[in-house]
């Protein structure tokens, strides 16, 4: 028996979670649920009459002929399939910030490094659909290569309609407050410093049992996000399958008058309507499913002599593309963890990249900014930009010297999706007033420490065969 749900403000969404929602744990697992035993067919897919007079009706999230060990579907097992909707119109009024297919019409080239400050929650009624907005991208949903970035802000649960993304897989990142989402496999409740994969195709509700919620949104078309491959650091670490979670079978039936299907499809929306709730699975089964992580659980790895290890050790999930090594999205983490290394800069290292990074900060501070990096806000730092720490950062750790013992960073969680695309930008990330337009300032402070003296004290044996004299005068 389920506990009773918590309470949610009158008129949210499908209403209450149970306190104790029961997941399956793993990754890429073959998994199976029933909200009603006996629901799932015994011996074959689809039979001439499903248990329970049940439809039967597959999810395919890639290719019938893909390699097994990259085929990804679902048997769903429904009171009514999902083609019983009334046709597709758009979406009026049009929704004017999202994007999937990224170009000069639509988007800018920038490579300036960019921040900004956390996007206020807005006061009219906003609910996800309405509250998420595209930041920056690269590729086309409609050529299947390439990723968007998005984020959100809103204030209310989705009312009698579900959203069903079928550009790409959505990695949500939520930053303050709650979500509830119930999916066509089950429930699940996403927390702050829990992220959630939405596959591509996937009808969804997110209800807000907190009210003010807003994060962050990576999205993928054409790939799907996997576990990065551990090599030399052996067969534990980083992310442990155990501790992906994915739903259990969970099922509504009755009649929903007017329940709309929202489509996202080639970054438009578009409209369905139907008379039942598409929550009417009541059983499942395949490895194409939603799922969730808790951050906190991430095993992280770091360098315990010298030097500061590449960020590409927190990799939580990538999504690859064909060229082994190189990802179209990387989804790494900057968590709690112990700094240990000796004679060595222990803030991340000033850097020209060929991948783009974007961070987004749930909680707490980032170590390489002192200030201006807020929970909630986001930088992007495209490719071969410079970036690294700020001025007060740099500062601090020089004056900290070689004999700074060991130190734990606490109470943080940063992130970052990394690209091997150059992303472009949206003109109303440009535009926003939440952009920080004197993030350049951070940098501008750091001034020049070269001296022809060793730091012993000793004249440094120049390679072009300078005394510390001719050094002076030859640098003016």
């Amino acid at each position: 028996m389920e506990k009773p749900a918590a309470v949610v403000r009158e008129g949210s969404g499908l209403g209450g979670f149970p306190d104790d929602l029961e997941y399956q744990s793993g990754f890429d697992n073959h998994f199976s649920s029933e909200a009603i035993a006996g629901a799932l067919p015994r011996g074959q897919n689809s039979p001439l009459i499903c248990p329970f007079g049940l439809y039967a009706e597959q999810i395919s999230g890639t290719s019938f002929t893909s390699p097994r060990k990259l085929n990804q579907r679902s048997w769903l097992y429904r009171i009514k399939p999902s083609v019983t909707h009334e046709p597709f119109w758009p979406r009026a009024p049009s929704h004017k910030k999202l994007v999937s297919e990224f170009d000069g019409s639509n988007t800018v080239a920038n490579p300036t490094q960019l921040r900004w400050k956390p996007v206020d929650i807005p006061n009219s009624p906003t609910d996800f659909i309405d509250g998420l907005f595209t930041i920056c991208g690269a590729g086309s949903s409609f050529l299947r290569h390439g990723y968007a970035i998005h984020m959100y802000t809103a204030n209310k649960s989705m009312d009698n309609c579900a959203f069903c993304n079928a550009d790409g897989d959505f990695l949500v990142v939520p930053q303050q407050g709650r979500l509830w989402i119930t999916t066509e496999c089950g429930r699940l409740q996403v927390s702050p410093g829990e992220i959630v994969v939405l596959p591509q195709g996937f009808r969804f509700v997110v209800d807000l049992p907190d009210g003010a919620s807003r994060g962050y949104v990576a999205e993928v078309f054409g790939t799907h996000f996997q576990l990065p491959d551990l090599g030399p650091i052996g067969a534990n670490g980083l992310a442990a399958s155990m501790d992906f979670l994915v739903p259990t079978a969970w099922f509504e039936e009755g009649p929903r008058p007017g329940f709309t299907i929202v489509q996202k499809f080639g970054g438009e929306l578009f409209n369905a309507r139907q008379d039942f709730s598409p929550f009417n699975v009541v059983a499942w089964y395949g490895n194409y499913v939603p799922y969730k992580y808790d951050l906190s659980k991430f095993c992280p790895y770091n360098t315990v002599l010298v030097d500061h290890g590449d960020p590409s050790i927190n990799t939580v999930l990538t999504a690859p593309t064909d060229k082994p090594g190189v990802a179209l999205l990387d989804f790494v983490i900057f968590p709690p963890r112990w700094l240990v290394a000796e004679h060595t800069f222990r803030p991340p290292y000033y850097h020209r990249n060929c991948m783009s990074e974007f961070m987004g900060l749930i909680y707490g501070g980032y170590e390489a900014k002192a200030d201006g990096f807020l929970p909630g806000g986001a930088s992007l730092h495209s490719c071969m930009t410079p970036h690294g720490p700020d001025t007060k950062t740099y500062e601090a750790t020089i004056a900290r010297g070689n004999e700074a013992g060991p130190h734990k960073i606490t109470d943080t969680m940063a992130f970052m999706f990394e690209s091997c695309l150059m992303p472009r930008t949206c003109p109303w990330a440009l535009d926003s007033p939440f952009r920080d337009c004197d993030y350049y300032q951070c940098w501008i402070g750091l001034t020049s420490h070269f001296s022809c003296q060793n730091t012993n004290g000793k004249s440094t044996d120049l390679q072009n065969g300078l005394n510390e004299t001719e050094c002076q005068s030859h640098h003016g």
